[in-house]
């Protein structure tokens, strides 16, 4: 036994005394005595809570008893049941701090207990082997506290249902080893800091706390709180322990190894033990310091390596990526949201930089809604010149606020087609134009919509205006459009997809045909204006002019207004269309400096001349050359949803590299050479409404259900067999923005092809409302993988068999996606069908002459591009071309496989070069009034 001496006098003079081993044991005592105790009363009553609970259900057992007690004491019985109930129900919403009383209920208690922690940092100062008397000012607060604690502890008790489970609860522990301590110090008239550092555990509370007190509103503060709760806790908690045994050494030595040491020692101690550093100026002597430190060490490897850089790591991302982006004054810039993934944001920057550094003058904001990933890190360090990231969301006003989009050029928003829910994601996406709209009316908006019906919300919205630029671009209408014109005329897909690809890497063509196909990927689509020698002449001639003599394919013309004649932009143009001065064309070519003869041919100079790179600027007196360079901008045909058409957005040339392969070209003048919708004689009682379509009465769906063993009744004979992969529970992908240009107007009744789906019919039933207005559609019951339901439809005889992706749903790998897809093909794909005397050599095309069998044309949706070499390889190709395979394969240059992730690059090209430039958002663009694949076929 030993015994403190004071040092500077008396110690009852100072109000100390010493503490012997046997006052220091009876507070220690009283906790541990009252926790255990306190377990076995508990554990004790539920064994014979459950004894007499099972007791009273044996069959026969007390009966008579029962009877009696249920008529003597069940009303009494269960008025005691039903007031501890509501007694219980009160106490329970007061500790949930629902209530103004239980907010502060709580925010007391955590008040009080960091209180009674400052009393024992300031008790700490004096030596540990002391008792402080009642003459310590401090010591009656600190039992004013422990007194109110047990009075919460009551409540917490009452209002618990596990009692076991509530008597091992942290702060359950934390108040039974710190109250009892006090009423013996009341008894003893004396208080010792014992296990008062347990006070420190109360700090876990503080996240809690700071969302009452509405201090904390963002994810990264509540974490942060959290963070920094856990870290100091547990701080304090060591440093009173080591406290504690070091000053009182071994107690099996009886102190004799004791060391004095501070508690701001020992929270120093603690620190470096966490940081795994170890100083070694002040160490542990004691065994039991020495065993803590042990496995204090491990602990803190966790706790070091885990928890101290997750908060560094908030502080970084928060100076990182949650500062306002600063507006330069001449600089623009766009803001890009919704899907900011490593695939859109590469896909985006590809096809909007165009990697022509020296060009690019419009900076690109991102505001993304989770941090970036490092792999996403890595691309914006790629691009810092052009690209900042900002951490937030669109729906929020305040992060608006911060990406300045009150001064973008224009606000992006890309979508997920990947998704598992592409309603939600449509969804979502409108809400994020419903908040910019409201937050700043006058910023145009250009969103990507996966589902054609999502559309029409758009318009409703108040603020959204056509004219200002606002711009939608609906997966759905664009991807079945593009393979519908496919089927109608092979090679179209390529070539429109072609217009908006550009392969930046040079690749070695092993194959004479691959030479050509690469460099018609050199085409764009460019503007110039016509010379005025064409005024007066119909757009064929001038396109024949422009084919034969300058080697220029005129697709298209855009007129000023004119009293008489027809205004705006228009695509192949009939013959009664007569070219004015001042006439703006578009043409597919290489070079700006090709459709340059354009603007400077003259029939007095050039009638003769039989080179195109001789057609210059003449000196005839009476033109008038006022050619600049911006005259020659490139243009980007876009679904206009305001005049159900295509809209050309403008470009600077050195943001668009649109290119087109050869191989296509003929293909393509024969889609355009076609005669308009006014011009075929129609039975216009078979028109819709709009005279755009050809319709019909609404077909009941058993009518058109084929069967396969009546396949002699439906000699089908060039016509389109679609291949459907969906079930009842599938999203619908819209096979009506299928079909409608297979119904367009500009063909005749004896035109129409016959169009086939084979598919389930649960989902196609789901499909059929929106069809049954449609003529010659047939449905077959059954899966295009089995080949008995491919030859009752007679696909061997059909003019095209489109394989359509099948609707989103979640995949394990993106690979997964196109499972059915890629089994379909190769299935149909092994189909030999042989060549009848009257089928043309068209027929077999694909084979040497000398073959007698020809596949059946096909044309499949990709959704991932990547999966292309589960349908072919990639023969004559050099070097690894994964991520751009699709576009340099041989089943893509045939016009066989077709994908619309080429989708994403249409937000890089329709941006305009500026809100000066808006010739396109004015009257003209609601002339263009039908839909923009009426005008190719």
């Amino acid at each position: 036994m030993f015994q403190f001496r004071p040092q500077n006098g008396s110690g009852e003079d100072m109000g100390k005394t010493s503490c012997t081993i046997e006052i220091q044991a009876a507070f220690i005592l009283s906790s541990f005595v009252t926790f255990f105790s306190g377990l076995l009363i508990l554990f004790f009553s539920r064994l014979c809570w459950r004894a007499l609970k099972k007791w009273r259900d044996i069959k026969g057992a007390g009966l008579l008893l029962g009877l009696v007690l249920s008529h003597s004491f069940g009303d009494r019985h269960l008025k005691r049941h039903h007031f501890h109930g509501v007694f219980r129900d009160r106490i329970e919403m007061l500790l949930s701090a629902q209530t103004f009383v239980g907010q502060v209920l709580v925010i007391l208690v955590f008040v009080l207990s960091i209180g009674s922690l400052i009393i024992y940092f300031i008790n700490s100062t004096d030596p540990v082997r002391s008792c402080s008397s009642y003459q310590d000012k401090t010591i009656p607060i600190d039992l004013t506290f422990n007194a109110f604690f047990s009075f919460y502890f009551g409540l917490r008790f009452l209002a618990a249902d596990d009692k076991v489970k509530f008597w091992w609860q942290m702060n359950s522990i934390v108040d039974i080893f710190t109250i009892p301590p006090t009423f013996i110090s009341y008894y003893l008239k004396s208080n010792w800091l014992g296990l008062r550092f347990l006070r420190a555990l109360r700090l876990l509370e503080l996240p809690q706390i700071l969302q009452i007190l509405r201090a904390t509103r963002t994810s990264n503060s509540v974490k942060f709180s959290k963070l920094l709760a856990i870290v100091l806790s547990t701080w304090f908690t060591a440093a009173g322990f080591i406290h504690l045994v070091e000053n009182s050494g071994d107690p099996w030595l009886k102190g004799r190894n004791s060391q004095n040491i501070s508690y701001f020692e020992s929270i120093y101690l603690v620190m470096a033990t966490t940081s795994t550093v170890g100083f070694g100026d002040v160490v542990a002597k004691t065994a039991l310091g020495r065993t803590f430190i042990m496995f204090f060490t491990l602990g803190s490897l966790i706790l070091f390596a885990n928890y101290v850089p997750e908060m560094v790591e908030l502080f970084a991302n928060k100076r990182k990526y949650t500062s306002s982006y600063e507006v330069l004054k001449g600089k623009k810039f766009i803001v890009v949201c919704g899907n900011i993934t490593v695939d859109s944001v590469t896909a985006f920057l590809r096809n909007f930089l165009r990697h022509k550094s020296g060009e690019i003058n419009t900076e690109i904001v991102f505001l993304g809604e989770a941090p970036p990933s490092l792999e996403l890190e890595t691309i914006f360090k790629c691009y810092m010149a052009y690209t900042t990231f900002v951490s937030g969301s669109a729906l929020k006003w305040e992060d608006l606020r911060r990406v300045a989009v009150e001064s973008a050029e224009a606000c992006l928003i890309i979508a997920n087609p990947f998704c598992s829910d592409l309603h939600a994601e449509d969804t979502s996406n409108i809400m994020r134009v419903l908040s910019i709209k409201n937050y700043h009316p006058q910023t145009r908006v250009i969103i990507q919509i996966l589902q054609s019906h999502n559309k029409v919300f758009l318009p409703k919205i108040p603020t959204w205006s056509w004219i200002g630029g606002d711009n939608i671009i609906c997966f759905a209408e664009l991807t079945l459009g593009f393979i519908s014109q496919g089927c109608l005329v092979p090679g179209l897909c390529t070539f429109l997809t072609s217009l908006f690809v550009e392969q930046n890497r040079k690749i070695s063509p092993k194959w004479p045909w691959q030479k050509y196909f690469f460099n018609g990927l050199k085409n764009k689509i460019l503007t110039q204006r016509l010379s005025d020698d064409f005024a007066g002449m119909s757009f064929p001639e001038v396109s024949r002019l422009c084919f034969v003599k300058m080697h220029l394919l005129l697709i298209a013309i855009k007129q000023k207004p004119t009293v008489h004649g027809y205004c705006g932009l228009v695509l192949n143009p009939s013959a009664q269309v007569k070219l004015h001065k001042n006439t703006l064309g578009f043409f597919i070519a290489e070079s700006a400096k090709e459709v340059r003869r354009a603007f400077f041919y003259c029939t007095s100079c050039h009638s003769d001349v039989h080179v195109p790179e001789l057609i210059e600027e003449c000196s005839c007196k009476h033109k008038s050359h006022r050619f600049t360079t911006g005259n020659c901008t490139s243009y980007l045909a876009v679904l206009s949803p305001a005049s159900g058409g295509m809209s050309l957005k403008r470009q600077c040339p050195s943001e668009l590299g649109q290119e087109s392969p050869k191989c296509s070209q003929a293909n393509f003048l024969f889609s355009l050479f076609r005669t308009f919708p006014h011009e075929v004689q129609q039975d216009f009682s078979q028109l819709d409404s709009t005279g755009m379509f050809h319709w019909c009465k609404a077909t009941a769906l058993e009518n058109v259900i084929l069967k396969r063993s009546d396949k002699s009744k439906h000699e089908f004979q060039n016509h389109v067999v679609a291949c459907i992969f969906g079930d009842a529970h599938s999203t619908l992908m819209g096979l009506r923005n299928f079909v409608m240009p297979l119904r367009a107007s500009n063909y005749t009744r004896q035109e129409l092809k016959d169009i086939v789906f084979i598919g389930s019919l649960d989902y196609l039933q789901r499909e059929w409302r929106f069809l049954r207005n449609f003529p010659q559609i047939y449905i077959l019951p059954g899966s295009a993988l089995y080949s008995g339901d491919l030859h009752a439809v007679n696909i061997e005889e059909c003019s095209m068999c489109a394989v359509l992706s099948s609707p989103s749903k979640s995949a394990s790998s993106p690979t997964l996606a196109d499972t059915d897809t890629i089994m379909a093909t190769l299935a149909i794909g092994s189909l030999k069908i042989r060549c009848h005397t009257q089928t043309t050599s068209e027929g077999c095309n694909g084979y040497s002459e000398k073959s007698d069998y020809r596949r059946i044309p096909i044309l499949t949706e990709l959704k991932n591009p990547s999966n292309i070499h589960f349908i072919e390889q990639l023969g004559g190709m050099e070097g690894d071309l994964s991520g751009t395979s699709l576009h340099l394969s041989t089943s893509f240059a045939t016009g066989t496989v077709f994908s619309g992730s080429f989708l994403d690059s249409l937000l890089g090209t329709v941006l305009g070069a500026g809100k000066q430039q808006q010739w396109n958002r004015q009257k003209s663009l609601p002339m263009w009034n039908s839909c923009w694949w009426r005008r190719l076929p």
